[in-house]
C-alpha cells in the first residue's frame, strides 16, 4: 500500500454488507480495505494492529454492539476516523454516536455513489452525515455539552497548533504535511490533547476550539 492510499476497516455482523462495501471501495484508486471484523471485540484488535485511516462500523451488531465498540475504541486511543454505518435513523442513535466519538453517521440506504463521496469526505478529515439526520445534530450544536475541568492551561504550543487545524477539518496526514512532521507525531499528540481536554473525539475538539476562537 503506497502512502497516498487510504486505508480502511470494514465492521459489520453481516457478510454480504461488508463483500459490498469492499467492492465499491476497490473501485476507487487511492482507497483499500486492510481489515474486516464481524463483531466488536475482534475490531478493537484489529483498529489497534492495522491503526486504519477511517473505521466504517454498523450500529446493531450481535454480542458488543457498534456504540459500545466505538467507546471502547476512544478508550483504547484508537484515533481513526469512525464513522458508523446503520440503518437506524434514531435521535437517540445519531447524538449517542456522535458524543461517543463518531466522526459521521450515514444510512445503509444511501446509492453507492454517494456513499463513495462520503467515504471520500470522511478520509479528509470531514464530518459525514446521511441528510436525514443533519437537522438531529444541528439542534444538538446549539445546546453543546458543557465541558468541566478542562486542563487547556496543560496544552503545549505544537497541541494548540493541530488543535486549530482539527478545528480547520484537517485530517491526520494533512496536519502532518502542514507542519513537517509524521502522522504517527500528531496521532500521538490528538490522543494528548483529547485527554487533557476531557474530550472524545475529534469532532468534540473542534467543536470546542471554534467556541474557544469565537470568545477570543
Amino acid at each position: 500500500m503506497s502512502q497516498t492510499t487510504s486505508s480502511i476497516m470494514l465492521v459489520d455482523d453481516h457478510p454480504l454488507l461488508r463483500k459490498g462495501l469492499r467492492q465499491l471501495i476497490t473501485l476507487v484508486d487511492d482507497m483499500e480495505v486492510v481489515a474486516e471484523a464481524s463483531n466488536g471485540a475482534d475490531a478493537i484488535t484489529l483498529a489497534n494492529e492495522h491503526d486504519p485511516d477511517l473505521i466504517l462500523m454498523d450500529l446493531n451488531m450481535q454480542g458488543m454492539d457498534g456504540l459500545e465498540t466505538l467507546r471502547r475504541m476512544r478508550e483504547d486511543g484508537i484515533s481513526s476516523r469512525i464513522v458508523m454505518l446503520t440503518v437506524s435513523d434514531a435521535d437517540e442513535d445519531v447524538l449517542n454516536a456522535i458524543s461517543s466519538g463518531a466522526d459521521g453517521y450515514l444510512l445503509k440506504d444511501m446509492e453507492p455513489e454517494e456513499m463513495l463521496a462520503q467515504i471520500e469526505r470522511a478520509l479528509t478529515g470531514k464530518m459525514v452525515l446521511s441528510e436525514s439526520v443533519t437537522q438531529v445534530l444541528a439542534t444538538a450544536i446549539r445546546n453543546p455539552l458543557v465541558k468541566q475541568d478542562i486542563e487547556k492551561d496543560s496544552l503545549t504550543q505544537r497541541e494548540w497548533e493541530i488543535l486549530k487545524l482539527i478545528a480547520k477539518g484537517m485530517s491526520n496526514k494533512l496536519i502532518a504535511r502542514e507542519l513537517d512532521i509524521s502522522d504517527g507525531t500528531v496521532k500521538v499528540h490528538v490522543k494528548h490533547l483529547l485527554k487533557k481536554l476531557h474530550l472524545r473525539s475529534r469532532v468534540e475538539a473542534a467543536v470546542w476550539m471554534i467556541n474557544q476562537q469565537g470568545q477570543s
